[in-house]
């Protein structure tokens, strides 16, 4: 019997189980660091048996009492037991929906039943970290036939729970993402709105670039609001921009996602699935697509892209939402700002109507605003855009944007960053192409988006003619290390970065 003790250790979505080893010793329990342990305790209140499985680690003299065990936040919280409560250690066996993820490995089909088995498990946090990347891997090296994933959709629909609103038309956007700066949906969400729009926007942070929606939005107001907060604010506004792992919505993509961030994997099926799911489970009934087509984006061919376009569109069918998919041109960036305070100040300069709001971030944000206006029937055919941008031009967009601040909660914007300094631009000529990828990689190097104020500013756009020596980037970083290392690699890399000619 050992005493239950809180660490205070962030480990995402992990259990991890802290004991000393002179305590294994002493028990002759027979652990070994990186078993998987079993802990079970009684509330002393109700009663109920409580118990949690996760990965042991052992840990030093002085961490813990030699009958203590500790636990990380999340195993903690899941736990749900006081510390000093009376627990029980036992091995524990590997969930037996691993033998599912074996099976894919090994280029077996999968069915529904077996989808659900590998998410509720999931869900629980069950996995390891090992066991969730042989589950994300299995999905991008055995790739997923339509009817698996169709029915991978539907199990990450199943996992958690869903919102409901009381209008015919809920609508929703998304983009899959890869283009650095291209924060449209801030900008069309208000715009929806003002035009009477039910648009109860969840967004997610980023996995691989710089900075995502609700990264960006966070550093205008609240985004981690519960589903009750996110009702009462789309009753009283229309719509929010709020962040979508704090509500219990497919929560099985939430947990996947901590281990697609750190090896960088973002594969067709997990994106298929967990875009739809989202939207679904966020009370979707038409939501838009935006795929950007690029040399430096996630989809580099108008083919690639159409075949992508057709599995959105039939897996869409499947779970009864209505969707409108489209391609769209990257050739860089969008706006000028690349991390969260910077594109918060560009989408205040295009909902404010500034005359030095980005153009290519404002045109595009009327361009899908439009689209959805005519496929949800409020504004007709073929006049979409003239409606979007009245609304912006007329500043009822701006008006629903800061009833939808203040009512998800005011946060003050970040100040500048410390320690700034430009990249200039080695040789004369007309740039033709910024890649994506270089620009996310150096954005990400100088802090972004851990440090809301990191990232980059973009002094020149794809298109402009420079002279040498012109200044290309300023790199915005809290720390000098940070910005030494954004610098070399932005100068080591920027005739790819950078690419000119006609």
């Amino acid at each position: 019997m050992y005493r239950l003790r809180r660490m205070g250790i962030d480990t995402q979505s992990e259990h991890v189980i802290f004991i000393r080893e002179d305590a294994v010793r002493s028990g002759l329990l027979g652990f070994k660091p990186l078993d998987r342990v079993r802990l079970t305790g009684d509330h002393p209140s109700t009663g109920e048996r409580r118990q949690i499985s996760g990965v042991l680690n052992f840990c030093e003299d002085g961490l813990l009492e030699v009958d203590e065990i500790g636990l990380s936040s999340v195993a903690y919280s899941d736990l749900a037991l006081d510390e000093g409560a009376a627990i029980t250690a036992t091995l524990d066996a590997s969930p037996t929906s691993v033998d599912h993820v074996r099976r894919k490995l090994h280029g077996e089909r999968l069915e529904r039943c077996d989808f659900d088995s590998i998410l509720t498990d999931v869900v629980a946090r069950r996995y390891s970290k090992p066991e969730l990347s042989m589950f994300v891997l299995a999905c991008a090296l055995r790739n997923l036939d339509e009817g698996e994933l169709a029915d991978f959709t539907l199990a990450m629909v199943d996992s958690g729970s869903s919102l409901r609103f009381e209008t015919e038309v809920v609508a929703d956007k998304h983009s899959i993402g890869g283009v650095p700066g291209n924060r449209t949906t801030m900008i069309l969400v208000p715009i929806l709105v003002s035009l009477g729009l039910t648009v109860p926007k969840t967004s997610s942070k980023a996995i691989t670039s710089a900075a995502g929606t609700a990264d960006t939005m966070s550093a205008l107001a609240r985004v981690d609001l519960s589903a009750d907060e996110l009702h009462r604010v789309v009753d009283r506004v229309g719509g929010c921009i709020a962040w979508g792992g704090a509500l219990d919505l497919a929560p099985a993509d939430d947990v996947l996602i901590t281990v697609e961030r750190p090896m960088r994997i973002d594969t067709q099926a997990q994106m298929v699935a967990s875009i739809l799911a989202k939207k679904k489970t966020a009370g979707a009934t038409h939501a838009l697509l935006d795929i950007p087509l690029g040399p430096s984006t996630k989809v580099r061919t108008q083919r690639e892209a159409d075949e992508l376009g057709n599995v959105f569109s039939r897996i869409a069918r499947v779970i009864d939402l209505e969707v409108d998919v489209l391609t769209t041109d990257a050739h860089g960036p969008i706006g000028c700002g690349i991390g969260p305070r910077l594109e918060a100040l560009d989408v205040l300069e295009v909902l404010r109507c500034n005359s030095a709001a980005p153009p290519d971030l404002r045109e595009k944000s009327l361009f899908l605003a439009g689209r959805i206006l005519e496929r949800t029937g409020t504004a007709s055919d073929a006049c979409g855009y003239r409606t979007a941008r009245e609304a912006l031009d007329s500043g009822a967009a701006m008006r629903a944007f800061e009833a939808m601040v203040e009512a998800q909660g005011v946060v003050e914007i970040p100040g500048p960053a410390t320690f700034r300094e430009t990249i200039e631009s080695p040789h004369e000529g007309r740039i033709r192409h910024i890649d994506c990828l270089s620009v996310n990689r150096i954005a990400r190097l100088a802090g972004s988006p851990a440090h809301p104020a990191a990232g980059i500013r973009c002094l020149r756009r794809t298109g402009d003619v420079v002279q040498q020596g012109e200044p290309l980037f300023e790199i915005h970083a809290e720390s000098r290390g940070q910005l030494d290392m954004a610098l070399d690699d932005a100068r080591a890399c920027l005739l790819k970065t950078v690419i000119y000619g006609y």
